[in-house]
């Protein structure tokens, strides 16, 4: 954390130019003071200040406060609370929503930037990411009812979409309570001024058709991504995203406002227990866009949550790290009420995954999952540094430095029976640590589809370079031999390849015809078990080195496994639209592995290798 906020710090070194404006300087105090410490944050919310801060110096864009100060006043001067107490037990109801500082960074950090000479914004998409109870619900209410007010001359039509009716639902009375008692007496007064209400089965919508020379629609609605195609609106705001089924149910809403050019997609969430889930993905995107692996001038996230350790553990009973997950603590957040939940949390561990989850947005595995991802990543990152990979390199440099080591290879493959996930890996051992070099065939016309439908993603895998899109409707054996066959001759020295002949006796033919030592390896669980727990118990360790493969990591988060006697273990997927096919091939390749070095007397012990 010290690293990053340093790297933060000399990143925005330098006087700010000013910035015009009337919440111009909270805006600035509260960037700096992220930034610089003196407020308590995590890493994501100080590197995602510091590039805004980067940003107001840079060239390429010019800053207009006009818009986010108009957003500013107009949910101060005309939005206000439906329910709700302060800290001191005072009521809110009826008291003006008077935004927090973050919340008046986030509407800044939207709106504030243009490209110069144009009246186009440069943030067309935000992805805000925090706990329960910080005030999402009321934020998202009054941030649609002042966007609208403020896109009225486009004509402005604005979707609030939860993954239930029932969260949209809380957004549709807010603007109703404020329609109908702060800026009018009653409903009819409001009708009688030109507004439309329609709170019925079919819709939940407010409307003006002629407000101060422009039109608002605001619309309140459940996702359902089989019934929004013909979506047509400027901004979209994505409720509860961690609770989305499918990539395209947010696809959907983006496509939506695709005839504006000042759209904006903004995506509003806690944490979830599906670490393979579109959320999680997203959240993945972000942060790499923040530590600038990936180039998206267009997105602003603001992403607070806990810090976890090096091993993915986060101290739940630490008031800083309640602070760093809570951009509004002490204000909506009590401090002795999330102390309390913190103390509950650790005492009880049924309690645990909930805590981390909602109070201090750490994304947590299914209750069925059996591997906690964290502890792969921490061990691909020490393995990594043991064996002396920069993780900055690309694969291919990877690649050639594992070449340098005396290392004898073990293949394994897990074949689909036609249009599915096929996958292959490359497993070794050197000085103790295992290295797995994994990757995947999925037929072109399907992907898409599946990708879509189970949460697959297979496109960015393919441009990671981890897996083969085949240009037909099948998976083709001959592609896995070939795989083999160029890595045989990029320099690994592959021993031995596992396979279950009754499983596509074409490529264990195919294999044999290139010259592969295959052994004939039945999916006994039995036999399966030596292999998952060596991965398990070598991961443990920080003895497991994957490249760092996001396609290996989906697999692994997708396994579920149940404890038989005598130390066994029988595996399978979470769910069926889930897949596990790249880490059953490792089991396999593993299995070879283990067998070929007992057989020659070289397996030292159980978990772990002699010299």
């Amino acid at each position: 954390m010290a690293e990053r906020r340093t790297a933060a710090l000399a990143a925005t070194a330098g006087p700010v130019p000013a910035l015009k404006g009337k919440y111009a300087a909270e805006v600035l105090s509260y960037a700096r003071g992220v930034v610089d410490g003196s407020i308590i944050a995590g890493e994501d919310r100080v590197l995602g200040c510091a590039r805004f801060l980067r940003m107001l110096t840079d060239p390429r864009y010019e800053a207009r406060s006009r818009d986010a100060d108009f957003v500013i006043s107009i949910i101060e001067s005309s939005f206000r609370h439906r329910q709700g107490e302060k800290l001191d037990a005072t009521p809110l109801r009826n008291t003006p929503f008077l935004l927090e500082p973050w919340q008046k960074y986030v509407i800044y950090g939207m709106l504030l930037f243009w490209y110069p000479g144009t009246n186009e914004r440069v943030v067309k998409e935000a992805f805000i990411f925090i706990p329960r109870k910080n005030g999402k619900t009321i934020l998202v209410s009054a941030l649609a009812w002042a966007l609208s007010i403020l896109q009225r001359a486009s004509g402005s039509v604005v979707y609030v979409v939860g993954a239930a009716l029932k969260q949209a639902m809380e957004t549709f009375e807010n603007w109703d309570y404020n329609l109908e008692h702060v800026q009018y007496p009653d409903k009819r007064a409001a009708m009688a001024d030109g507004w439309e209400i329609h709170d019925n089965n079919m819709e939940h919508a407010i409307s003006h058709a002629d407000l101060a020379g422009g039109s608002v629609s605001l619309n309140a609605l459940a996702s359902n991504p089989d019934g929004q195609d013909s979506f047509n609106c400027n901004i979209v705001i994505a409720d509860e995203v961690h609770a989305y089924k499918s990539p395209k149910q947010y696809n959907i809403l983006k496509d939506a406002t695709k005839a504006y050019t000042n759209k904006l997609v903004i995506a509003i969430t806690t944490a979830g227990d599906d670490g393979t889930s579109f959320c999680a993905q997203r959240l993945t995107y972000c942060r790499r866009v923040l530590r600038e692996k990936y180039d998206n001038e267009n997105l602003f996230a603001f992403i607070c949550c806990a810090d976890e350790d090096e091993k993915g553990n986060v101290d739940i009973l630490d008031p800083i790290q309640h602070q760093k997950a809570n951009p509004s603590y002490g204000v909506t957040i009590r401090p002795a009420d999330i102390m309390n939940d913190a103390q509950q949390a650790n005492d009880d561990p049924q309690q645990r995954k909930n805590f981390l989850a909602k109070s201090l947005n750490i994304f947590t595995a299914q209750v069925k999952a059996y591997f906690q991802i964290a502890t792969f990543r921490w061990s691909n990152a020490k393995a990594g540094e043991a064996l002396g990979i920069d993780p900055d390199w690309t694969l291919e440099e990877k690649i050639r430095h594992v070449l340098t080591l005396p290392v004898k290879w073990y293949g394994g493959a897990d074949l689909s029976k036609l249009h599915d996930l096929t996958a292959a890996v490359l497993h070794g051992t050197y000085k103790g640590i295992d290295i797995c070099l994994p990757h995947a065939w999925f037929p072109v016309v399907a992907a898409r589809i599946k990708a879509d439908q189970d949460n697959i993603p297979l496109f960015g895998w393919k441009d990671d370079g981890w897996l083969d899109l085949c240009n037909a409707p099948t998976n083709n054996h001959a592609d896995v031999v070939k795989w083999f066959d160029a890595r045989r001759k990029q320099g690994f020295k592959i021993r031995q390849v596992g396979h279950d002949r009754k499983f596509c006796r074409e490529y264990f033919i195919g294999m044999k015809a290139a010259g592969f030592t295959v052994v004939d390896q039945p999916q006994y669980h039995y036999k399966k078990s030596e292999g998952f727990r060596r991965i398990e118990e070598k991961a443990l360790n920080g003895a497991f080195y994957y490249f760092g493969s996001e396609a290996y990591e989906y697999c692994v988060q997708n396994v579920a496994a149940v404890e038989k006697t005598d130390d066994m273990i029988q595996y399978e997927k979470l769910e069926e639209n889930r897949r596990i096919d790249i880490f059953d091939a490792d089991v396999f390749a593993t299995v070879r592995m283990l067998e070929d070095l007992e057989r020659s007397g070289k397996a030292g012990t159980w978990f772990g290798e002699k010299g």
